[in-house]
């Protein structure tokens, strides 16, 4: 059994992994002109500024792997904490935060699913790489 500081560092670390991803894909669907060809404005440009906090704030959203459930099941786990940052980056972030609108439909109709995509990949991987550091799975 782990201690807490091993699961609170593999947590963060998870979260931080699944943040770089999340942020490589936006940047990456930004790049290659997928959201604009779909009416959605998320272009960054990879700096450290853009993502720096972006990998942070994974890393502190990977404390929502402390909580029970769907523990052999990482795909489902990942995706269903998810959740949690896709709300509070339509609900609180892109109104209040970024001034986009709710649900930051400023940036485009579609803006909410490329939220949830993004996000539902930041889950499933944390969710993968907790699973294979802790021997459960194999890459």
């Amino acid at each position: 059994m782990k201690s807490i500081t091993q699961k609170l560092t593999l947590f963060f670390a998870a979260g931080c992994l699944g943040g770089l991803v999340n942020s490589l894909a936006v940047w990456l669907f930004g790049l290659l002109g997928i959201t604009t060809s779909l009416g959605v404005s998320i272009a960054p440009q990879l700096t450290p500024a853009w993502l720096y906090p972006r990998i942070v704030w994974g890393g502190l959203w990977g404390f929502l792997f402390f909580l029970p459930g769907l523990a052999y099941k990482p795909f489902l786990k990942g995706l269903l904490l998810s959740i949690g940052p896709t709300l509070v980056q339509l609900f609180i972030v892109f109104p209040l935060k970024a001034q986009k609108g709710m649900m930051g439909l400023d940036l485009g109709a579609l803006t909410p699913v490329f939220v949830i995509l993004f996000n539902a990949i930041w889950g499933i991987v944390a969710a993968y790489w907790i699973d294979y550091v802790s021997g459960r799975r194999r890459i």
